[in-house]
Order: structure tokens, then sequence, then C-alpha cells
């Protein structure tokens, strides 16, 4: 059983790079970025001084070096984290701070804490403890994250790998070889060939009392998607553990906006259709089990559905749990202000602490195209100015990662980088454009930004590591919800915050998270509209319309569940219901427009 009825999720690429050596022992789940072996490979050199560990470097002569250096990672990080929570169950000098620690953790209602405490206020022997500890007290799972989307093809003198060589495949095998028994997150859709090469690694399947090692979570935005990628799996012999439900637009990181659909009707469809959801998926997964020969348990496995995304109170943690039956909640921008959770470099956690909402930003600076949030004063965006203002913009691109376009070239490069810029503005250049649309059109190759290393190096300047590969700039990620967040936490103050023993957040205009996924997509349509302009067509309009048509239906959803849970939201209830009326009028202003344009 879960000690704790949230997570943290995968944050950037180094954010939560090493949150597991941080929080696992304390019984708190969370997720590692797989995208960057580079720094993994840095970060377990440092782990293994400091722990004193055996180390080889594990360097790019080496033989599928990236899996490696993934599997040797991971290993070091699950051999570390069990240390730590083998200690906090040691009592034989009595009950020491970290055991202490993870239950004061622990929400007031939960029954661990109240049997522990039982235990402390009475006579208990030592046998007595270890045996309540060791029956109760459980690891965070040690979670990976991968992006579907990055995966590389590679090359060996100048010869094509086969596919497995891709770098979310190899990622994937990195994670399937290490003796980690916990989850694999795969985000940024679907990958037909990554999913297919998971049915080579056992550690997915059940065993005969339906255990699997390695399970499978999905991070989806709508009910359709998660449907078609489980079944997809299912038909596969792979069981999806957990659909990880994130708001389209009111989360950090890269945004996937749906067309319109909102994240309370989203999550009304899996809680009103969840039996069937796990009996369709069920059925094709126990067909595929039988042809391949498998042990095929009588009853489903156990399926969890998680949601994510701009939850920012007590009262919204509990709404989701409770109205939506959802089995864990996500909270990632709060953390990336808690130091001993995150790793976040000094100079960029002060420009969090300070940021606004003018200074948080949907933005098109990610070289896969899809929209990026970010921090307006990040110094990886500053570096790309300056890089701008010598005439010489795009960068060197050190690592490669997102080196996917292939435009111009057989081999594939980042449209952040110089090569790619520099090509594409000798193209624009060809085009004969008015100054004015020449301008925007360069402002449009320029403005892509170099992610895959700024959202890595922050962990390198926090831990005083070398930074001459990647530069000292910094990406970040954090979503809408820290305008609201204004000061650095410790672990025990962000969790009393979750559990609403107490409140970090000083504000009083902080909006419900429902109405602020509403505002931040009626932003997204009108900025849809105002890019098509004069040029808009039936096509345009049509797709406009169905997003005009899905928010309202939301609208109207959320005025019915906030007229029926007024003891729920009794802190918020009132202003929401204005806040709904006055985005509904201008809903319908923007609709009219369309409708006339």
């Amino acid at each position: 059983m879960k000690a704790h009825s949230f997570h943290i999720p995968v944050m950037g690429i180094g954010f939560t790079i090493d949150t597991p050596l941080k929080v696992s022992h304390l019984g708190i789940d969370s997720a590692v970025s797989l995208v960057d072996d580079i720094l993994v490979e840095k970060l377990r050199k440092m782990y293994s001084n400091i722990f004193n560990q055996a180390y080889t470097e594990i360097t790019e002569d080496f033989e599928d070096f990236r899996a490696k250096r993934i599997t040797s990672y991971l290993n070091l990080v699950k051999s570390i984290a069990e240390k730590k929570f083998k200690e906090l169950k040691n009592i034989t000098d009595g009950v020491n701070d970290s055991l202490k620690e993870y239950f004061d953790f622990l929400p007031e209602t939960s029954v661990f804490k109240q049997q522990f405490n039982d235990f402390i206020s009475k006579h208990y022997t030592i046998a007595e403890l270890k045996d309540f500890l060791e029956d109760t007290l459980r690891m965070g799972s040690i979670d990976v994250n991968i992006m579907t989307k990055v995966d590389k093809e590679n090359f060996h003198k100048k010869e094509k790998l086969p596919s497995i060589y891709n770098d979310a495949h190899a990622a994937l095998r990195g994670y399937a070889n290490s003796d980690l028994m916990s989850s694999v997150i795969f985000s940024a859709g679907m990958n037909p060939r990554l999913y297919s090469y998971l049915e080579e690694f056992e550690d997915f399947y059940p065993d005969k009392e339906g255990v699997i090692k390695k399970k499978i979570v999905l991070k989806v935005s709508d009910y359709r998607s998660a449907l078609i990628q489980g079944k997809f799996l299912a038909k596969k012999g792979l069981w999806v553990s957990e659909y990880r439900i994130e708001s389209g637009l009111n989360c950090g990181g890269h945004a996937f906006a749906t067309d319109g659909y909102l994240l309370g009707p989203i999550l009304a469809q899996f809680r009103d259709q969840r039996e069937e959801f796990i009996s369709e998926t069920n059925a094709i997964f126990k067909k595929a089990l039988t042809l391949k020969k498998r042990h095929v348990s009588e009853v489903p496995l156990p399926v969890k559905f998680t949601a994510q995304g701009g939850v920012g109170t007590a009262e919204e943690h509990n709404f989701l749990l409770q109205h939506y039956k959802i089995d864990s909640i996500g909270w990632g921008t709060p953390f990336l202000l808690v130091p001993n959770a995150t790793t976040v470099d000094d100079e960029t956690l002060k420009k969090m602490v300070k940021a606004k909402e003018n200074d948080l930003y949907l933005s098109n600076i990610s070289p896969l195209g899809i929209p990026f949030h970010s921090l307006k004063s990040n110094t990886k965006d500053e570096e790309k100015r300056a890089l701008i203002a010598k005439d010489r913009p795009g960068s060197s691109c050190p690592k490669k990662f997102v080196a996917l376009n292939k435009e111009f070239t057989e081999k594939g490069i980042c449209t952040a980088s110089r090569q790619y810029q520099h090509l594409r503005i000798k193209d624009l250049e060809k085009e004969n454009l008015t100054p004015e649309m020449y301008q925007k059109e360069y402002e449009k190759i320029t403005e892509k930004s170099c992610t895959c290393v700024g959202l890595g190096t922050s962990a390198l300047l926090k831990y005083n590591l070398d930074t001459k590969t990647e530069g000292e700039g910094v990406s970040v990620c954090p979503g809408p919800n820290l305008a609201y967040f204004s000061k650095i936490m410790d672990l025990k103050e962000i969790i009393g915050h979750i559990y609403g023993e107490s409140n970090v957040i000083k504000r009083t205009d902080r909006p419900n998270i429902f109405i602020k996924e509403l505002t931040i997509y009626i932003d997204y349509l009108k900025n849809k509209f105002e890019e098509a302009g004069a040029l808009i067509d039936d096509k345009q309009k049509k797709y406009l319309a169905l997003f005009v048509k899905n928010l309202n239906d939301g609208i109207i959803y959320y005025k019915n569940v906030f007229n029926t849970c007024e003891k729920e939201f009794e802190n918020s209830y009132a202003h929401v219901l204005v806040e709904l009326d006055f985005n509904e009028n201008l809903l319908n202003q923007l609709k009219q427009k369309i409708e006339k344009a």
C-alpha cells in the first residue's frame, strides 16, 4: 500500500534526475528522466564518490554505451536508496530522525501513522516495532520517464545502426536491464515501434502470481488516446498498470493541448467508464497472453488512474481523489522550490521564487515543435538572444538528443541548432517576402532553444560539475501554478500544504485549478484564431468551432459540478461560479469573431 496520495512527476531532464535519492526512503514515488545519458554518467560518478562505490567510466567507445550508462546509474540509485531505507528502519539505538520523518510526513488520517504513534506511546519491544516496520513501511517507487518522440537514430562510423539503438529504445533497454522493480512512464504520445520493443523484455510481463516487475505507465491527455494505446499494448500481451492523466495545458514542460476538452470532463469519463475500460483492455490482453502461451490471470491485473497538472491546494487534491476516484495526484511545479526533493541551481531557484503570471508563458521554444511552458528570464534564452545579436543564431548542438529534422540533411539535425537555422534562413532569403513577413518568419526560426541541454544544466551547476560541453545556460519548465508559490520550501512544508495541515500560498487571488485551465485554453484558442488571421479557411473555422463547443460543454459541466459540490469547495465555491460566467462571456465573444471571419 502506498504511503502517500501524491507523487512527484518527472520535471525537465535534470530537475528530478536524483529525486529518488532524496525521497524514496521516505515512501514518496518519483520519476527520473532518461533523455540525457551524458548527465546520468556525470551523476553516477559523483554519487559513486560520495557513497564510496566502485566507478568505471562508460565512455562512448563502449558498445551500447547509452543503455549501459542508464542501467548502471539506475542500479546505483536503487542501491543507495535501499541503503538509506534500511538505515531508516534500523532501531537498534532507538527511533532515528529519518524514521520519525517518514511518519511525520504522513497525513494525520494515515492508519500507519496512528499505529506508529500507538507503538511509541506504549511500552513496546524492539522486536515488535521491527516487525511492524517491516510489515508497514514501503519505499517510494523509483520510476523512469521516456519521451517517446525523442528517439533519434544513431550512427557508427557513418553507418546507421538498427532501430534498437535509437535513443528512446536504448533508454528503454537501459531500464529493462536494471535491477529496479518499478515503472516506466511513456510521455509525448504513441511510438508503435518503441512500444513493440517492450515485448523483448521478460520483466514487462506478469509472472504466475500476476506480479509485473517493471510496470508500464502511459501519460495521456484524454480517454480515447488512453484506450487506443492501452489496446495496442494489450494486443502484445503487455498490461498498462497506470494511466497518468495530465491537463493538456495547465501543466509544466511540454503541453499537449486537447481540442478544447477540459480536465474535469476527461476525469469524469475515466471514472464513469473505468470498469468498461478495464474490461475491454483485459479481454484483448488475456487473448494475447494465451496466444503467447503465458499464464493468464482469472481477474484483471491492477490498474491505477492518476491525475496531474495545476493542482495547488489540499481542497483540490482531495476533490480529485474523492470525486473522480483518482488513485494518486501528481504535484510537479511546486516541488521545483523544494531543494531537498528536486535539483535546481541557486540562480534559477531565485528567479522562480520571484516569478509572477507575466513571467511564465506557453512558448514555441521547443525544437520538438510542441508548445512548452517556460520562464521568461531563463539564462538559456538569454544565451540564445546574445547569439542572435551577433548574427550567429542557433546552438552548437553539443548533445543532439533532439536532432530529428531531415528537411535539409539525410541525417537528422535539431531545429535549434546553428546548422539548421543557417540553412533555413538561407531558404527564407529566397522567398521575396515583405520586411514584416520576413522578420516574423525569421523570429519563428530563431526562437527555438537548445532545451535538451538547458533542461539538464541546472543539476550540473547545483553540484559544481563540469559544464564545458553544455555551457551554463539553464532552461526551466514550470507550469503556470508557479506564480502562486513564492518561497523556497522544505519537504515538511510542501507535504503539510498538500494534506491541508498548513498553507504555503500567501496570495489570495489564486484561481481554482479548473478555472485556471479554462482561461489558458481560451487564451490558446484566441492565439490560434489570431495566427490564422485574414487567411483563415473553412477547415480552420471548423476546427475552431469544435474547440469552442468543447470548451462550452466544459463550462456547462463545471457549473453542474460546482452547484452540486458546494461543500467540497466551501472556500472558493462562489468565486468559481463568477469566474465561470466571466469566461463563458469571453468565449462567446470569441465565438462570434470566429463565425464572422
